[in-house]
């Protein structure tokens, strides 16, 4: 009877030696992109707001393919730093935590996850795939298995079934999860975390209390416009997509100059790719092949290779977007399906301007001469002004390109006139 009064009482004694930890108000940050430095600067904001007013926890709400390894320790570091307990609770059902999102979830005080989501696959991608073999491979792998089950081993969780998540890619259900010991429960609702986290003796910093729930309020905090577009931008396909549309734009330019729409959207797409690719794990070789690519397909239209060059500047072109991404520092990779269908699309109008190019110059059998404006004609859509040595200048319109133009001859807007002599090395010509 005395046994039985002891095991009925002691859960109560235990409870009893710990300070009570009230949560009235939980801060509330979301992620639902990769992770990378505009996903630091939020949360690193959010923090400072917790603690500036007093919340009791800080919720992060999490959905992510993974992200950057320097700013998911950024992150870890950023959370283990914390006097205030986080909780990650990856939602809703059909998000995951993979990658450096598994890293992330690791080093929560507090790990939750909906029905219907997962949690894994954090094994580090290298420029090649998987890291190969050797040295170099058992090194970042050994490193994370290490931090993975360091904090695993803190946060009192199953340390061995998170490092089979770095070595060999595995990826949990969230009930699977359960069963293993990966999490802390199942929440699918905020009055489920709730009742998750409610009498839960937590660790932080060494110190050991209840929580104690007492029917908190959460505030959501979402980031500035300034992270928000850094965050848009700095997904991998968005930023892959702005810049092959950008290089496109220009080299419509290079073949129609004069027009600036094309050359100016071009510019703008490179600018913006720029922004998203300056916190993404670029890898300037693949990069340069991206680029080389353009140049050969470029040179195909000057210079007669029979396809040679085209078909150098795809196989360019594929290369380059299957490693553009791929570095040690990453966890994100591009869709093949995306790479593959951007770049059939541009392969086939490559084709056919090639196809055009061809027929046109047949039927006006200008082979040797194809590109040249004498002996065309023009309409006068700008009269400049000034006189300069005698001639006078015009903006003109041809094949729906606007040259700049000079003559001896004066002519009104709207004019018709012939090309007589070009200067292509000041893109004029003479009317």
């Amino acid at each position: 009877m005395k046994r039985f009064l002891f095991f009925l009482i002691f859960p109560f004694i235990t409870l009893a030696q710990y300070s009570d930890y009230p949560v009235k108000k939980i801060l509330q940050l979301e992620i639902n992109s990769s992770i990378n430095p505009a996903t630091y600067s939020y949360l690193s904001e959010g923090f400072k707001k917790a603690y500036r007013e007093d919340f009791g926890f800080i919720l992060i709400k999490l959905n992510t393919p993974g992200g950057l390894v320097s700013t998911t320790k950024d992150i870890l570091t950023l959370i283990g730093g914390s006097e205030i307990p986080t909780i990650v609770w990856i939602t809703p059902e059909g998000a995951s935590a993979t990658s450096a999102g598994a890293i992330i979830a690791a080093g929560a005080h507090i790990l939750l996850m909906a029905d219907g989501t997962s949690i894994g696959s954090a094994t580090p991608i290298d420029i090649s795939g998987d890291i190969k073999e050797g040295d170099l491979k058992k090194k970042a792998i050994n490193s994370l298995i290490g931090l993975v089950q360091s904090l695993a081993e803190s946060r009192g969780r199953n340390p061995e079934a998170f490092g089979l998540m770095v070595k060999d890619a595995v990826t949990y259900k969230s009930l699977d999860a359960l069963k293993n010991k990966l999490i802390d429960g199942i929440a699918n609702k905020e009055s489920e975390v709730f009742k998750n986290i409610d009498n839960r003796l937590l660790t932080r910093r060494g110190q050991t209390v209840r929580v104690v729930v007492q029917n908190p309020a959460i505030y959501p905090f979402e980031m500035d416009w300034g992270q928000d577009l850094l965050d848009i931008l700095a997904n991998p396909s968005l930023a892959y997509i702005l810049f092959l549309l950008g290089a496109i734009l220009i080299y419509f330019e290079l073949q129609a100059p004069g027009g600036y729409v094309a050359g100016s959207i071009g510019a703008l797409c490179l600018i913006l790719a720029g922004l998203g690719l300056q916190v993404l794990p670029l890898n300037f070789g693949a990069a340069g092949l991206i680029l080389l690519s353009f140049i050969l397909f470029i040179m195909e239209i000057y210079i007669v290779s029979y396809g040679l060059l085209t078909l150098a500047g795809i196989i360019s072109l594929v290369t380059g977007s299957l490693f553009i991404f791929r570095t040690d520092n990453a966890y994100m990779e591009l869709s093949n399906t995306l790479i593959f269908s951007s770049v059939l699309a541009i392969s086939l109008f490559i084709i056919l301007m090639g196809a055009y190019i061809f027929w046109d110059k047949k039927q006006h059998k200008l082979r040797d001469n194809y590109f040249s404006k004498v002996g065309k004609h023009v309409e006068v859509s700008e009269i400049l002004n000034g006189e300069e040595a005698g001639w006078f200048r015009y903006h003109v319109k041809i094949s729906g390109e606007i040259w700049k133009a000079k003559s001896k001859s004066i002519y009104k807007k709207g004019d018709t006139c012939k090309v007589l002599k070009e200067d292509p090395n000041e893109m004029c010509l003479f009317i």
